[in-house]
């Protein structure tokens, strides 16, 4: 594997740490909630009830699919602006963009089919009606925040497909990538 495709993947995996561990935060912030109890909440959508009835494992748990969903976004959304980085160059319309996409796959898919006690169900009403206005707003506020995030921190990986591909579970690196990774220049 070349350098950049480390480098490419090592950017996916600390921009995911990074943003879902800010995601932590900002859940227990938005729910007033201590971030163990979100924690056991993430674990709740593999273990149902039982997630809350544990206390050090359940939250390391949390801790781990947290970050492991966040990496898999981290990746997702740099094969899909692969075909085109001038979208990565401009973060700021695209992180946007992904936090709502992500907001509505989250909660309006990937919740409703986990056994998190307090998913909604798949009917229109209940998928509808799953947030007060507050809530909606704050959580894809909070979503927007983590597109942001990963949006900025990948705008100057440069072809990322190969090393995404990689860690996804594809193909390792090839000719050609040029990732710079965690960069801070515009």
């Amino acid at each position: 594997m070349r350098n950049s495709s480390r480098s490419t993947i090592g950017t996916v995996l600390l921009v995911g740490v990074v943003a879902g561990t800010i995601d932590i935060g900002a859940a227990s912030f938005i729910n007033g909630l201590s971030p163990l109890r979100i924690l056991r909440a993430v674990a709740s959508g593999l273990l149902g009830k039982e997630a809350f009835a544990g206390g050090t494992s359940r939250e390391l748990l949390g801790l781990l699919l947290q970050w492991g969903i966040s990496i898999l976004i981290t990746a997702i959304y740099l094969v899909v602006t692969a075909p085109w980085p001038s979208m990565r160059r401009r973060w700021r319309i695209t992180g946007v963009l992904a936090g709502v996409a992500i907001f509505l796959v989250m909660n309006y898919l990937v919740v409703p089919l986990s056994a998190a006690p307090f998913r909604p169900h798949f009917a229109l009403h209940p998928l509808l009606t799953a947030f007060t206005p507050y809530k909606f707003v704050a959580n894809l506020l909070a979503m927007i925040l983590f597109g942001l995030i990963i949006a900025f921190s990948t705008r100057n990986v440069s072809d990322p497909t190969t090393a995404t591909v990689s860690l996804i579970g594809g193909a390792s690196g090839s000719q050609g990538t040029q990732g710079r990774g965690w960069s801070f220049r515009h």
